[in-house]
C-alpha cells in the first residue's frame, strides 16, 4: 500500500471562504454535508477553520485519551457511511495495545485502531443559541475517525486545559490528505470445504477475523461462501422491523458500528424506534442511531461456534460488501447466548438448525 500526500481542495483560505459563503444559507447543516457539497474532505473543511472556530492540536493520543475522562459526561459519535452511533457516557478505562486502544465502559465502549489516526482538531460550532464544543479526529484522508462533544454538564474547564496542553504551533488553515493506493487484491484460496471446516472448530468470536483474513477473504464474503449452516441472507431492509421487534421484547442487544479507525458499541435494550425518509432512528435518552436504509445492501443472520455454544449476530453491508454494523445479543465471556436473543430471533428469521 502507498502513500501520496497532497493538498486538498486548493488553499485552506479558499476553502474557508466558500464555506463562509455556503454557510450563510445553510447555517444548520453538519459540516460532513457542506464538506460534500463544497467537494472537500470533512477534515480539510475543519483544518480551513483554523484560527476561527477550529484549534489543530498535536495529534498525542497517549495524552489525549486518558484525559478525556476530566470532561466528565460527553457524547461520542462514530459512523461509516450508511449508519451513525452517538453514545453518552463518560471515558475512562482507557488501554493501550501497541497501534491498537480502548475504552471499556458500559456506555462509551470503543476499539481504537491507531493507525488510522491522523488528525486532531478542537472545533466550536453555533447550533441555535448554543454554542457546541467538541474533539475531532480524523484519518490521513480527512475522514471523520471520531467526534466528542461536549454536554451542557461537561467540564468546560478541562475541555479548555486539554485544549491549551496539545495546541499545535501550526494554526494554518491547510489540509494535506493522504491519497491511498488500494492494496494488491489478495486471492483468496479457500474452498467452501475448507471454509466450513475451519468455521465449524472456532471456539471464540475473535478467532473470526485472524481466520478470514488467514483465507484471504472479507467478512461478506465468508458469509456468501461457507454455507447455510453458518450464515443465510436476510432481507436488506430486515433492519428496522428488526429494532421495532428488539424494543417490544425488551432483549439487551449489543450494536457495534465502526469505521476504519473505530468500532463503537452500545450494549443494553432499545426503546424508541423512528422512521422519517430514509433514516431508520433509535432516539434513546443516552443512545442514538441513524441509519439510511437506502445504503444497507445486505444483512445476513451468522452463526458462529464458540466454547460457550453457538453465537449468533445479524451483520449488515453496503453495495462493496464493506461493513456497517454487527448486531449481537448482550453476553459476556465464559456465558452461553442468552434464550431470550435466541428467541427474538427465531420469531423474526425463523431458523432452526438444533
Amino acid at each position: 500500500m502507498s502513500i501520496i500526500h497532497t493538498p486538498s481542495a486548493g488553499t485552506g483560505a479558499d476553502l474557508q471562504a466558500r464555506y463562509l459563503a455556503l454557510k450563510t444559507t445553510k447555517s444548520q447543516a453538519r459540516m460532513r454535508d457542506l464538506a460534500a457539497e463544497l467537494g472537500a474532505p470533512e477534515g480539510a473543511l475543519i483544518a480551513s477553520c483554523c484560527g476561527a472556530d477550529a484549534v489543530r492540536l498535536k495529534p498525542e493520543w497517549l495524552a489525549f485519551l486518558p484525559a478525556l475522562e476530566t470532561l466528565g459526561p460527553v457524547m461520542a459519535l462514530t459512523r461509516n457511511e450508511a449508519i451513525v452511533h452517538e453514545k453518552d457516557g463518560t471515558f475512562a478505562n482507557v488501554g493501550f495495545f501497541g497501534s491498537m486502544a480502548q475504552v471499556v465502559n458500559h456506555d462509551i465502549d470503543l476499539r481504537i485502531f491507531l493507525r488510522h489516526w491522523r488528525h486532531l482538531f478542537a472545533f466550536s460550532q453555533t447550533k441555535g443559541d448554543d454554542l457546541q464544543l467538541s474533539f475531532q479526529i480524523f484519518d490521513g484522508r480527512g475522514q471523520a475517525v471520531l467526534k466528542i462533544f461536549l454536554r451542557k454538564e461537561s467540564n468546560h474547564a478541562a475541555y479548555r486545559h486539554l485544549v491549551e496542553s496539545l495546541i499545535d504551533s501550526d494554526q494554518a488553515p491547510d489540509f494535506t490528505a493522504d491519497i491511498v493506493a488500494p492494496p494488491a487484491p489478495v486471492l483468496a484460496t479457500a474452498t467452501q470445504e475448507a471454509l466450513a471446516a475451519r468455521w465449524r472448530n472456532l471456539r471464540d468470536t475473535h478467532d473470526f477475523y485472524p481466520m478470514i483474513r488467514e483465507l484471504g477473504l472479507t467478512r461478506r464474503d465468508a458469509n456468501a461462501m461457507v454455507g447455510d449452516e453458518f450464515a443465510r441472507p436476510l432481507p436488506g431492509d430486515c433492519l428496522e422491523a428488526f429494532l421495532r421487534r428488539a424494543a417490544e421484547s425488551g432483549v439487551s442487544i449489543m450494536i457495534f458500528v465502526g469505521n476504519p479507525g473505530c468500532i463503537q458499541i452500545h450494549t443494553g435494550p432499545v426503546h424508541r424506534i423512528e422512521r422519517f425518509g430514509e433514516w431508520v432512528n433509535v432516539l434513546d435518552p443516552d443512545f442514538n442511531l441513524h441509519a439510511r436504509a437506502d445504503l444497507i445492501a445486505e444483512a445476513w443472520l451468522v452463526r458462529k461456534p464458540t466454547a460457550d455454544g453457538i453465537v449468533t449476530s445479524i451483520e449488515l453491508f453496503d453495495t462493496q460488501g464493506g461493513e456497517l454494523a454487527l448486531i449481537f445479543g448482550e453476553r459476556k465471556p465464559g456465558r452461553p447466548e442468552m434464550a431470550s436473543w435466541r428467541a427474538l430471533l427465531d420469531d423474526h428469521f425463523p431458523l432452526s438448525n438444533e
